[in-house]
């Protein structure tokens, strides 16, 4: 076996993620192949370049010395593809390139964008990791990201990003079964979820942080499964647990979605993007297209009115 680069990419993911997990994610395929991977180019080097901890992976001193020649040439392709792209995008016509969390309102952003750009090529790149996709755009594969920052753990931002704030604090809700007792009243009290599994998806930048910080402050240590929230979406609906969620979720016919009294967890939305992108544009479409999105959510439109927000009434 001959490594290439995409081998050395496999090996740089699992060094900054720290897990086989999170770089599977990462890269887009499973824990299992991923494992497979890196046992293979192990072998083919004659020695293990991690050491598999119960808290992970940790590089091994000669893995150390393997990355430390990896990550210039995995960077350098990067590099190379990045501004081979730009070059046929601007050879065949103008591209804006969009990097996004999830969100109820990307749907709407692109629509607008196209809407507002025609003939523009607006190809997207998704990512649970916040952090990866502010890399990505600081080196210069994206030409603007959309992402949520947990409030109490701040993102870590490259240098020479322009940041536009779309919302300083949305709440987030708790989604939760029909028939848990919870779901009867409009505002749920942490105390009432005392006795739940919590449900939270590690890859998520802050996320466990940020819940674990909340849940130890009310006093509660309830048990908490780690998981993507597809999954946590049928075991709501069976009341097996309970999870966080954005207020512009919902409304569901099989899950309850409500608010938490006091807003104890919430984010912060926030648009980067680099230097000369134009994205005042693109900033104003995306404000556009959350409005509405949060808007048509009755438990969000009510929140935003009692809070005396400006959002349903902007123009």
């Amino acid at each position: 076996m001959e490594l290439e680069v995409r081998h050395l990419r496999v090996l740089c993911a699992i060094a900054d993620t720290g897990s086989l997990h999170k770089a599977a994610r990462q890269l887009g395929t499973s824990q299992p192949s991923l494992t497979t991977q890196l046992r293979r180019i192990e072998n083919a080097l004659g020695a293990q370049l991690f050491a598999r901890e119960r808290t992970g992976c940790r590089p091994t001193p000669l893995g150390r010395a393997v990355l430390s020649r990896a990550r210039p040439l995995v960077a350098q392709m990067a590099q190379l593809v990045t501004e081979t792209r730009a070059a046929a995008g601007h050879a065949d016509g103008t591209r804006l390139r969009v990097g996004s969390t999830a969100s109820r309102a990307l749907a709407g952003w692109l629509r607008r964008l196209r809407q507002r750009l025609p003939g523009t090529d607006i190809p997207l790149h998704m990512d649970v990791s916040a952090n990866a996709l502010l890399r990505a755009l600081a080196a210069g594969q994206l030409d603007v990201a959309f992402v949520h920052e947990v409030e109490g753990s701040p993102l870590r931002v490259p240098d020479g990003l322009e940041r536009r704030v779309l919302v300083e604090r949305e709440p987030q809700f708790v989604s939760l079964s029909l028939d848990h007792p919870a779901a009867a009243a409009p505002v749920v009290d942490l105390a009432d979820l005392a006795g739940d599994r919590w449900m939270v998806d590690p890859t998520v930048d802050g996320e466990w942080d940020g819940l674990r910080r909340v849940l130890a402050a009310a006093g509660i240590d309830p048990p908490v499964l780690h998981g993507d929230y597809h999954t946590a979406a049928s075991l709501i609906v069976a009341g097996e647990a309970v999870a966080p969620c954005q207020p512009t979720s919902g409304p569901r016919d099989d899950m309850a979605i409500r608010p938490l009294r006091g807003d104890p967890l919430a984010v912060r939305l926030l648009l980067y993007s680099r230097p000369g992108t134009g994205a005042d544009a693109v900033y104003e479409e995306l404000a556009a297209a959350y409005r509405e999105a949060a808007l048509r959510i009755p438990a969000y439109r009510q929140w935003l009115l009692r809070h005396g927000s400006p959002l349903p009434h902007a123009a």
